[in-house]
């Protein structure tokens, strides 16, 4: 697709599968999808009438005729069933977090993130998915020399998690190279965040130590800097990997708000109006000091650009946290 056009801001597949439909981006990518027409299978192997969070996650869509959800576990179930008649899949499901990566809860990482895709894209094959859009992450990048990333950059993954995304785009890329395989788009999302996020991850962290004055735990000096990405732009960019014809292999989600942890706290605390109590501790393994994506790739391919800054993007997920307890509603 020529740099000056971009698709359809309606454009959608008709059906779709979405993999990790109960998770942080799934969900979100789930509603959107259903919104624009598409017909989508969610396929989770957390069950919302008995996980909290996937239940919250997934509030919007119950009762929607266009969503069908399904609780099952990719490692162990019938996939060619869920994927009939789909034109697309999207493959978010896997499990995610740097630190727990490291001990013995690796099998886990490799299963869910690696053997589970391979079970995916056979079926895939099987069934014969046009194409296959697969959630990766900037971790692959690894330490890098303070540049933008470059999707053709050789990946140094940090950290046992990072390898298992490595491998698992390019188990993805691998099946695409073959004339029956679906042909495939990795993105390499940059620290999305938004409504929904993971309790663990560090923009929910300080957003709920400014709301309820809880300390908020800091790893390093807080001068690490990430590539913030807002959930809006996130799937605006999965759902053109979908529908844009020439799209294929790797590419970088990012580049909206490169800013660094205390930045986020700043924003924070303006929102909020309340100061924010920080525990120091020491940097942990496999966290990187920066990760910066250069997006011109997304832009050519997919016509896409991040619209959200940090600070627009920081105040409804701020709002959707504070709605979520009584108590923190009166502080926002």
């Amino acid at each position: 697709m020529p740099q000056h056009e971009q698709p359809p801001t309606n454009a959608a597949p008709r059906r779709a599968v979405v993999t990790g439909s109960a998770g942080f981006i799934g969900s979100h990518l789930a509603h959107a999808l259903v919104q624009a027409g598409t017909t989508v299978i969610g396929v989770d192997r957390r069950d919302p009438s008995t996980d909290p969070t996937a239940a919250t996650n997934l509030a919007a869509l119950q009762g929607r005729p266009g969503y069908h959800h399904v609780t099952a576990d990719l490692l162990h179930c019938a996939i060619d069933p869920l994927l009939i008649d789909a034109e697309t899949v999207f493959h978010l499901a896997g499990i995610p977090g740097v630190r727990p990566s490291w001990g013995a809860q690796f099998g886990d990482y490799l299963a869910s993130n690696v053997l589970a895709t391979h079970r995916v894209l056979e079926a895939c094959t099987r069934i014969g998915v046009a194409r296959l859009v697969v959630a990766s992450s900037s971790s692959v990048y690894g330490p890098t020399d303070g540049g933008a990333s470059l999707e053709s950059d050789r990946p140094k993954p940090a950290s046992p998690y990072a390898v298992t995304k490595l491998a698992e785009e390019q188990l993805c890329l691998a099946y695409a190279e073959r004339p029956i395989g679906p042909s495939v788009v990795a993105l390499r999302y940059f620290t999305v965040y938004g409504p929904r996020q993971r309790a663990d991850m560090f923009t929910h962290r300080a957003l709920h130590a400014a709301l309820t004055g809880q300390p908020l735990r800091l790893y390093g000096d807080g001068h690490q800097r990430r590539d913030f990405t807002y959930i809006d732009d996130v799937i605006a960019a999965t759902i053109a990997a979908a529908v844009v014809p020439t799209a294929h292999g790797a590419i970088n989600v990012g580049g909206g708000s490169n800013a660094s942890l205390l930045d986020v706290i700043n924003i924070a605390t303006s929102l909020t109006g309340r100061d924010i109590q920080l525990h120091w501790d020491h940097a942990r393994n496999g966290d990187v000091l920066l990760t910066r994506a250069d997006p011109s790739r997304a832009r050519k391919v997919l016509g896409w650009q991040p619209r959200v800054d940090l600070h627009n993007g920081l105040r409804p997920h701020m709002q959707a946290l504070a709605a979520q307890v009584p108590d923190l509603s009166r502080a926002a």
